[in-house]
């Protein structure tokens, strides 16, 4: 294991965090508000910075897969470490493990939180909990690698420990010269939403906080009752629809400015996303029409917001969906599992896992009806390697084992039913945010104790990065010397 390599990367991750910093610290004080939380973060970095450059000074350079994923996951960790900062020192969440929960959730992308009544802190504070989705949206080590040079063949180990989705490919012949053209497209797309939102009525700011939050599908608002605060369909349909958009592989973006629009018609991951979507919003639409005075409209309206918060796993709300029947929690809850495109800013499994699923069931049939018979297992007439058919099926079993165990440790709580455990462990795992729960579990993560927290924490991770970097992190044989491994 190369410790001094992975303490390079983390610094030069930390070194950004605290260059990032500066914005919400800007904001700060351009509405007079304290910025001593953000100065106080800003040389926590500098300082974990400086010690990283003179420990890993001529260290070896060389990394490989072992290395990729532990530099990725402990990376997260340590980012979380350090953004939680401000919130304690301003006071905004005063406790440590909650400021670190809520931190994690931002980068996570998640959007679980723990704060009540959101409308009373700093704007400040408000700003940088929906940075922290922008940040984590596209994968603070792909921002990384984006500005910092990185050997070609190393770089590769870390874009696939952090991209979402069953592999990682690469734009163009340079990964570097990928992660910039993916930037870029993040932030075009980012600043459509806030100009569409500006036009719609928001105030800036809020166009601003709602854009990073849809960017990053993570859904931190500045409103107790999210987007439902405002009650502008307008706001709505755009906020919806860009949830939609970024919920697409961003291939599919760059395929368009290439303009190989036929491959964008071709991609089947995409028109299964599209109708599922579809399919989802207008059942859904009929289902609760009684609930909207039989107004079909005004059912799809509320249908289409929802659907894709689910699917996009941002968590954006605009109405009582818990009240909703059963019908339309189920398709909510399948949606959350599901998620978006591979190589979204989206959590989930992914369409295109299912797809190599429910395709791998399919051949399975076949081979068993006709022994003789070779099916290959193709996704747009290509045949899917065996490495990757082998990865989707492992990542599935590890994501159903960590479902169950994480329901079950979650019930340890008092008063905490079947239901709200499952879906709180679901939502963290999917980096949805809101869950099914009634009484002091209402979808609120504030009531559960230090050490779920801490456990839900892990599984936001475990979400975010796909399970294999936190899970390579945790196992005993990744700590053992060169070789062993």
């Amino acid at each position: 294991m190369n410790y001094r390599m992975i303490l390079k990367i983390i610094g030069r991750v930390v070194g950004i965090e605290g260059a990032l910093l500066l914005i919400p610290t800007a904001v700060a004080l351009y509405f007079k508000e304290s910025p001593k939380g953000f100065l106080v973060s800003i040389a926590a970095c500098a300082a974990f910075f400086g010690l990283s450059v003179l420990i890993s000074k001529n260290c070896d350079n060389r990394i490989y897969a072992k290395e990729g994923f532990t530099s990725v996951a402990l990376a997260w960790v340590v980012m979380a470490a350090f953004g939680a900062i401000p919130f304690v020192i301003e006071a905004a969440i005063p406790n440590y493990i909650n400021a670190f929960f809520e931190t994690i959730s931002g980068f996570t992308t998640t959007g679980a939180s723990i704060i009540n009544d959101i409308e009373i802190l700093p704007k400040g504070i408000l700003f940088w909990r929906s940075f922290t989705h922008w940040i984590g949206g596209m994968g603070i080590l792909v921002f990384v690698m984006a500005v910092v040079p990185m050997s070609e063949e190393y770089s590769m180990y870390i874009m696939r420990a952090e991209v979402p989705g069953p592999e990682a490919g690469k734009l163009t012949a340079k990964v570097q010269h990928t992660s910039i053209i993916l930037y870029l497209i993040y932030i075009f797309i980012t600043l459509a939403e806030t100009v569409a939102l500006k036009i719609c009525g928001l105030p800036l700011y809020d166009s601003v906080v709602h854009a990073m939050g849809t960017a990053g599908t993570g859904g931190f608002s500045s409103k107790n009752a999210s987007i439902g605060a405002y009650g502008m369909p307008s706001v709505e349909i755009v906020i919806a629809v860009f949830m939609m958009l970024f919920g697409v592989n961003f291939n599919i973006y760059f395929f368009m400015i290439l303009k190989k629009f036929r491959a964008v018609v071709r991609n089947e991951e995409l028109r299964v996303y599209l109708f599922v979507v579809a399919f989802a919003t207008v059942t859904i639409a009929f289902n609760i029409r009684h609930l909207y005075d039989n107004s079909m409209a005004t059912a799809l309206r509320y249908s289409f917001f929802q659907v894709n918060t689910f699917a996009s796993t941002t968590g954006y709300t605009t109405a009582a969906y818990e009240m909703w029947p059963q019908y339309s929690k189920t398709v909510l809850t399948l949606l959350m599992f599901m998620g978006a495109c591979a190589g979204s800013t989206a959590g989930g499994m992914k369409v295109s896992r299912l797809i190599i699923l429910v395709r791998s069931a399919k051949v399975e049939l076949k081979h068993l009806l006709h022994p003789r018979s070779f099916n290959p297992v193709a996704i747009e007439k290509k045949a899917v390697s065996k490495e990757t058919l082998r990865s989707t099926l492992v990542f599935f079993e590890i994501e159903m084992f960590a479902l169950a165990l994480g329901t079950l440790l979650i019930s340890l709580e008092k008063g905490i039913d079947l239901t709200a455990s499952l879906t709180s462990v679901a939502s963290c795992l999917a980096n949805v945010g809101p869950y099914f729960g009634f009484g002091k579990f209402s979808g609120n993560f504030a009531n559960f104790s230090y050490p779920s927290k801490l456990l839900l924490s892990v599984f936001m991770l475990m979400g975010r990065l796909e399970l294999y970097p936190v899970v390579i992190l945790l196992y005993p044989s990744t700590w053992k010397k060169k070789g062993q491994f």
